[in-house]
């Protein structure tokens, strides 16, 4: 078993560099900031930085969960934390379940810590396992790695797809809700790509979970990473016809952001996209493939697209006369096309977005 994790773990991190797995539409798209022609704001003294969980953020970005429990995947979560280190934001690692299931493959999580001492840093469990084996493998995930907050990932849309997925859902509420009750250190409630809705995020609230992260529908398609995998031929076309299934990120920030502390994840490309996701009322944005194919060259170009998602965050404050980042939150927005549809028909109120506004 632990061989076959280890194994599935790389295969994932070759599938998402080597094809096309993105699903489409993040609702960002039909998103607007109003341009101010007239901004009346230093640029040089926009101030980017938020706090999340007691650390200090330069800005409200995290890279999120993505790799591990594989000896390739060690060099990657290095290069991933010096960067992150360097640029002063937060990561998660992917899937601790490899290593707790196999010691040969803990110190492709552990690199992460050693490299970020000082980082924002999360860990990482299924839900599933969880309802196999407790609170005791969060513990070991968190311990694992110095986690300043766990992520217990819900991802049953993979799981169904995959052919070795776990597809006992039954007593999920229960399990988290444990993890809730025991761990003494936040809990993040995440998605893997498709997506939260209000009706989930109350219960998830219900739960005792200390944030969500929405992982939207827009980014990596986890259906769709599937398909490559699959042997026979029912599974690969029952994967391709729920490629594109969920909600996307920008209806679930619309949904969940006045529910609970919301991280906005799923197909986020850009510090316009991340100030997007911030003006509808995200605490923080996160992202994930950008950064993998990046890592698997240098710690310097992982650098270089924190560097890149930066400088478009602040432009984007520039340019809506944003001096602090909680200011994106009272910037009238323009919407349209289909997320104006679902707004209506969730009967969602544009001002609602904001806490502030």
């Amino acid at each position: 078993m632990r061989d076959v994790t280890s194994n599935r773990k790389i295969e994932h991190v070759r599938i998402c560099l080597e094809k096309e797995v993105e699903s489409s539409y993040t609702g960002l798209e039909d998103v607007m900031l109003i341009h101010n022609a007239i901004p009346e704001v230093d640029f040089n003294e926009i101030n980017t930085t938020v706090n999340f969980f007691g650390k200090k953020l330069s800005i409200p970005f995290l890279i999120a969960s993505m790799t591990g429990g594989h000896p390739e995947t060690k060099e990657i979560n290095r290069n991933l934390a010096i960067a992150v280190e360097e640029a002063k934001i937060g990561m998660g690692v992917g899937s601790q379940r490899a290593a707790i299931e196999n010691e040969d493959v803990v110190d492709t999580f552990t690199i992460v810590r050693e490299y970020a001492p000082k980082a924002f840093l999360y860990a990482n469990i299924g839900l599933p396992q969880i309802l196999k084996y407790g609170v005791e493998y969060a513990e070991k995930a968190i311990e694992m790695i110095d986690a300043d907050a766990i992520a217990i990932h819900l991802n049953f849309l993979q799981e169904v797809i995959q052919p070795e997925g776990d597809v006992k859902a039954k007593g999920c509420f229960n399990a988290l809700k444990e993890i809730c009750d025991e761990i003494k250190i936040p809990v993040i409630a995440k998605e893997t790509g498709a997506g939260i809705s209000r009706d989930v995020a109350i219960k998830l609230k219900e739960a005792g979970v200390d944030a969500i992260d929405v992982g939207g529908k827009g980014g990596t398609s986890w259906s769709g990473v599937e398909v490559y995998r699959a042997k026979d031929v029912v599974s690969k076309n029952v994967g391709i016809d729920f490629w594109d299934w969920g909600i996307p990120t920008a209806f679930c920030i619309a949904e969940c952001f006045d529910v609970l502390p919301t991280i906005a994840t799923g197909g986020l490309r850009s510090g316009l996209d991340l100030a997007k996701a911030i003006a509808l009322g995200a605490e923080i944005g996160s992202a994930a493939l950008p950064f993998l194919k990046a890592a698997v060259e240098s710690s310097e170009k992982v650098k270089e697209k924190i560097d890149y998602f930066t400088k478009g965050f602040k432009v984007a404050m520039f340019l809506t006369e944003c001096k602090e980042v909680e200011m994106l939150r009272k910037i009238p927005l323009f919407v349209k096309g289909e997320f104006k549809e679902w707004l209506n028909f969730r009967k969602i109120e544009i001002d609602k977005f904001s806490r502030c506004r």
